[in-house]
């Protein structure tokens, strides 16, 4: 079992080339938002810039898109109509996930959840767009719950799912709320194992298991129970992805780098610590 440091870092932050070019380091697709949740796409996004990503396109309802494109003009924004996610925006997410993968020379990802909303139909998008892709994903939040209709298309697929005890329990029927850590650790690496994908559960210890091996990131604060602080990783995830790492060792950074960043925002700011200031912090992770 490892215990995830510092070192981590030293792996995915090596000195770029004097010949790098835009989007060897990566292009993440946020797809999320819907009429009422618009800061999430938004959060994960702004996480993934401060990560490393060279480009970040969110695709959301109206909306939201158009909120979100006011926060920062770093942020691309691409309207779909509509209040939610539904049938006739599975095409244009599909499209829109292969000319990422062709404009960035396959180095891609995509988070996924943030916001959606969990009616039915957005639901079943989200199902058919996860078994029509291949590029790696973080599957977050409504994401997690649209999983519990057809867990198995996860199954052998480049995918992060980042559950809270809850939504675990909504995927897998395990509520590991009270168990043991010793058990709930066993529980994760079971699951990932029966699903055959990576899981990084959040708590005060994150638990990462690809079904074979398990890491603990032991950073973060008990502030950190604030909204957003999960789209912030989400984002930190997939900017990772999208640079190549594999979701074992994305979920791993992401963990460390996640907690770090706001165990440094919490302790200047105290009970006043916002989502945007864990990813102000980031940089300082970084160094």
């Amino acid at each position: 079992m490892l215990e995830v440091n510092r070192s981590i870092l030293k792996d995915i932050y090596k000195k770029r080339p004097e010949d790098a070019k835009k989007y060897d380091y990566g292009l993440l697709l946020v797809i999320g938002g819907s009429e009422f949740y618009s800061g999430s796409p938004a959060l994960s996004a702004l996480a993934a810039f401060k990560t490393g990503v060279d480009m970040v396109r969110i695709i959301a309802p109206k909306r939201a898109a158009d909120i979100i494109a006011s926060f920062a003009p770093d942020l691309a924004a691409y309207p779909i109509e509509g209040v939610r996610l539904n049938k006739e925006h599975l095409g244009t997410l599909i499209s829109m996930t292969e000319s990422a993968k062709a404009v960035a020379r396959e180095n891609t990802a995509v988070v996924i959840g943030g916001g959606t909303g969990r009616s039915e139909e957005t639901q079943d998008v989200i199902l058919e767009y996860l078994s029509q892709v291949a590029v790696p994903i973080v599957i977050d939040a409504d994401g997690i719950h649209a999983l519990n209709k057809n867990p198995e298309i996860i199954s052998q697929k480049p995918f992060l799912i980042t559950p809270h005890a809850y939504e675990f329990f909504i995927l897998t029927g395990k509520d590991v709320s009270q168990f043991s850590d010793e058990k709930k650790i066993k529980t994760v690496q079971e699951e990932a194992e029966r699903l055959q994908t990576t899981i990084l559960l959040k708590g005060k210890t994150d638990i990462i298991s690809n079904g074979q091996e398990v890491a603990l990131s032991k950073t973060g604060s008990p502030l950190l129970t604030v909204g957003g602080t999960g789209d912030t990783l989400a984002g930190i995830a997939g900017a990772l992805m999208s640079r190549g790492i594999s979701p074992f060792e994305a979920g791993q950074a992401a963990a460390f780098i996640n907690g770090s960043a706001g165990k440094l925002a919490a302790k200047k700011l105290g009970e006043s610590i916002m989502a945007t200031d864990l990813i102000e912090a980031i940089p300082e992770v970084l160094k």
